[in-house]
């Protein structure tokens, strides 16, 4: 051995006497014999195959058997086992279990932010689930699926900035039913899926959190949890069906389900179509959105007897419920985001709905 070999085997010996690098820094077993010169850390063995698998993220070498610059060791050093835990671990629930050496390899995968598997996805046009691989990764900010589990390319990209989750039983009609959505082209594209294992979509709704929540920690830095928390997924405001006409008011009024989504007013013909028939911008009161009980008198056609007429700037859209009650429960839902403020980037979603093709 060189000494320039011996020497680096000897910087390895002083970093793993450091505090916190003595042990894997995600099962904490000890003496690790492998380390991420991407990450700074060292990790165990049976740990250093799941860093492999995101070799995008983590990139790892055998203390013992792969050749190592200084440059390396000294990021590593820069960063270490305790330093990289504090960072990456600081927004990790209380009640979440941290992964030990005694643990199945799915559970310590689990704590590595990066996620992929199988689930079972609605079709678009035909309505039958069939299995497809999805890959969640931070580094690329995206989730994306893929038609084939080979496949190189995926079908569809979801950029994690317009990406929301949320649990759907009862409009899927699957206990474990997720539904997921983002902006494609600046309109809304819906996903059903599920998982046999209700446990398995619930580790996907977190990462999908997780994902969003260090997303907003860049997007917006310095903004305190109390901020970012409510941003990471969103249930919607309201769902349920209504009845509308056309922008010239003569039209007939047809049936729609309808899903208030924040500032997003979408109708659907289903439930469970991918995408809306239409959408409307809902703005602040201060923007002159205005939300009225009944309906014109010059209405025309067969519609439900509890009508809402919405007034934006720019035209009126009348709307019809089938009882008192779904009037005034979609009356309270429309409040709820007239009566909020327009937030600096909100103008942009206005101003593009405005001038929507």
């Amino acid at each position: 051995m060189s000494s320039d070999q011996e020497r680096i085997r000897e910087r390895i010996k002083e970093l793993l006497r450091k505090p916190g690098n003595g042990n894997c820094a995600d099962c904490e077993v000890a003496d690790p014999e492998w380390a991420s010169y991407t990450l700074g850390v060292f990790v165990c063995h049976s740990c250093s195959g799941l860093h492999r698998n995101i070799a995008q993220i983590s990139k790892v070498k055998s203390l013992l058997l792969d050749p190592w610059s200084y440059s390396e060791l000294e990021f590593i050093d820069s960063v270490g086992n305790n330093a990289a835990k504090a960072k990456y671990e600081q927004i990790v629930p209380a009640f979440y279990y941290r992964p030990t050496s005694k643990d199945c390899i799915l559970l310590n995968a689990s704590w590595i932010s990066y996620r992929e598997g199988s689930l079972w996805k609605r079709g678009r046009d035909n309505g039958q689930y069939l299995s497809r691989k999805f890959i969640l990764t931070e580094r690329e900010g995206v989730l994306k699926y893929f038609n084939k589990h080979d496949a190189r390319e995926p079908k569809a990209i979801m950029k994690l900035s317009t990406v929301n989750a949320t649990f759907q039983p009862s409009k899927t009609g699957i206990s474990h039913g997720l539904q997921i959505t983002y902006l494609k082209d600046n309109s809304t594209r819906n996903i059903f899926v599920y998982h046999e294992d209700g446990k398995e979509i619930v580790d996907w709704f977190n990462a999908i959190r997780g994902a969003r929540y260090h997303y907003l920690q860049v997007a917006f830095p310095g903004a305190p949890n109390s901020e970012l928390l409510p941003k990471l997924t969103r249930n919607y405001i309201k769902e349920g069906y209504m009845e509308k006409t056309g922008p010239k008011h003569t039209e007939g009024f047809k049936k729609r389900w309808f899903t208030m989504d924040d500032r997003r007013l979408m109708y659907f013909k289903d439930p469970l179509d991918a995408y809306a028939r239409g959408e409307v911008f809902i703005g602040s009161k201060e923007n002159s959105y205005t939300v009225l009980p009944g309906l014109p008198a010059n209405v025309q056609g067969t519609h439900w007897p509890f009508g809402i007429t919405i007034v934006t700037p720019d035209r009126k859209f009348l709307f019809a419920c089938e009882t008192a009650e779904d009037q005034k429960a979609w009356m309270a839902a429309f409040q709820i985001v007239i009566s909020r403020p327009m937030l600096p980037q909100e103008y942009a979603v206005e101003a593009y709905f405005k001038h929507k093709p």
